[in-house]
């Protein structure tokens, strides 16, 4: 057993190695994980959030699209039964949370599941999870903005009777030229990111407290005009709609492990990150469930296909006047720039701990002195995902961020086990109930989910895939840190 007091040495001579398996195999010792927890190109990451900003940083990336904007699609894919296809949504994403909760609490770094797969199943098996979460954080920005400018036509219409012309609010192909307001709110969630890590959640938190005292606002007045007529046919689809609808709403539970990518700003991430992964996502369930199950008692199911803003629609024909459809639309404004900025959040901070591992350029690792944060970063994710939101459709965006999250979970669930056979001396804050049962049932649901998207979305995930290891064969291989036995500590950077 190992001496929990003190990490052991590790062998940087081991991490060499000239066959091609073994370079594909190599992992990183979680001592070192954690050792290197922090520091960046030229300055480390601040430890500044407490669990409640932790926990606050999970539900401001979960809730928000999901249920303001992508209910719309999924209730024509399940019918009534879209309050079952939120539950098993919810179930997909709890046993991958247990998994993350044991996780984060044993190794609390930047990197979320790109760092867990690195200490468990190798290199190459962390890239690919990695290459995943680019995909999920990165594409999931665009698509909760391109979901926002739909509320802020919704508000600007009740307020000022005027909207965004559709050729400055819609994506190529849905009769825009560009989507304006999606480019603006990433722009906006960049402005507040590169003032600093604790700066940035305490805007959150406050963007929180706005979403869900508007969702319980809208429950309230939702539930005046329930009808239990629009749950007589309850499953009109089947399974099958019921199953198409579930692997859609993953969508919305996307973001609860935004707090594992905070590990190393965190002030006692061994105790704060397990709680506030799970806190998060029990907040976040009880209130889709609930908004959902109102949502189809106010409105019968097939008026959903093709609205958008639903919420605010259900409370202005329920209510009868604008007014409260406006307010709703104000705080759904609001929330959805939340989901922005956090998930962006999440993105650096993956991009961070892949750089200083080697993977990816350096520039993704530079820390200012001044903020504490990566700020070259953060800018040159904010464009790319800017760029995104402004050019592609939600539709696709929201599948495609789906597929590869549940990836990525899979992968988080497999780790779990790996690593109780592989390092049970590991101090853990948090252990997975029933041993492997847990882990195995979360991976099962999460390729439960992945086989009821459509072809196309497999198409663009063997796409990207493919794109993802043609960059790994040629750059990250070769440049990784553990194949080149890099000293831990930093270089200098002249960045200011």
């Amino acid at each position: 057993m190992l001496d929990h007091g003190a990490a052991p040495p590790v062998d940087e001579t081991a991490a060499r190695t000239t066959s091609p398996l073994g370079a594909l195999t190599r992992r990183k010792p979680v001592e070192r994980l954690v050792t290197e927890g922090g520091q960046g190109e030229g300055g480390s990451l601040r430890r500044s959030l407490s669990m409640w900003q932790l926990t606050m940083i999970s539900i401001g990336a979960t809730l928000g699209t999901g249920i303001f904007v992508v209910l719309g699609d999924a209730v024509p894919k399940a019918g009534p039964a879209v309050t079952i296809a939120f539950v098993i949504a919810g179930l997909t994403a709890l046993f991958s949370a247990l998994s993350y909760a044991e996780l984060a609490g044993s190794i609390p770094v930047a990197g979320s599941s790109y760092s867990y797969a690195y200490a468990t199943m190798g290199e190459l098996v962390a890239w690919v999870c990695g290459w995943c979460l680019v995909l999920e954080y990165g594409v999931s920005v665009a698509a909760v903005a391109v979901g926002w400018g739909e509320y802020l036509n919704e508000l600007l219409d009740g307020t000022i009777g005027v909207t965004i012309p559709e050729v400055l609010s819609s994506a190529p192909g849905e009769g825009g030229v560009i989507n304006l307001p999606g480019l603006i709110v990433v722009m906006l969630a960049m402005v507040f990111l590169l003032g600093g890590a604790r700066e940035s959640a305490v805007v959150n938190t406050i963007m929180v407290a706005v979403k869900i005292v508007t969702l319980v606002i809208f429950c309230a007045i939702g539930f005046m005009g329930f009808k239990s007529g629009n749950y007589k046919d309850f499953m009109p689809l089947g399974m099958t709609g019921v199953g198409a609808a579930s692997a859609t709403l993953f969508f919305s539970y996307i973001g609860f492990d935004a707090a594992s990518t905070a590990g190393e700003e965190a002030k006692n991430p061994k105790r704060d990150l397990p709680r506030a992964i799970m806190l998060s996502l029990l907040i976040v369930t009880v209130l889709y469930v609930l908004v959902a199950a109102v949502a189809v008692g106010a409105w019968d199911w097939k008026a959903f296909e093709g609205s958008e803003a639903t919420l605010a629609a259900i409370m202005n024909d329920v209510t009868g006047q604008t007014f409260w459809g406006t307010m709703l639309a104000a705080g759904a404004v609001i929330s959805i720039a939340s989901v922005v900025l956090t998930v962006l959040y999440g993105q650096t901070r993956v991009l961070f701990a892949m750089s200083r591992d080697g993977l990816v350029p350096k520039v993704f690792g530079r820390v200012s002195r001044k903020t504490g944060t990566p700020r070259v970063n953060t800018v040159i994710v904010s464009l790319f995902c800017g760029l995104l939101a402004s050019l592609i459709p939600l539709g696709k965006l929201v599948d495609a961020t789906s597929i590869g999250t549940l990836f990525a979970f899979g992968l988080v669930n497999i780790a779990v086990v790996v690593l109780r056979y592989t390092r049970p001396d590991l101090p853990r804050t948090f252990k997975v109930a029933l041993g492997p049962v847990f882990p195995v049932l979360g991976f099962i649901f999460c390729a439960y989910n992945m086989f009821s998207l459509d072809a196309i979305t497999w198409v663009v995930f063997g796409c990207w895939m493919a794109a993802g290891l043609v960059f790994y064969f040629l750059y990250g291989m070769r440049r990784s840190r553990l194949a080149t036995a890099a000293p831990a500590e930093p270089a200098v950077s002249t960045e200011k």
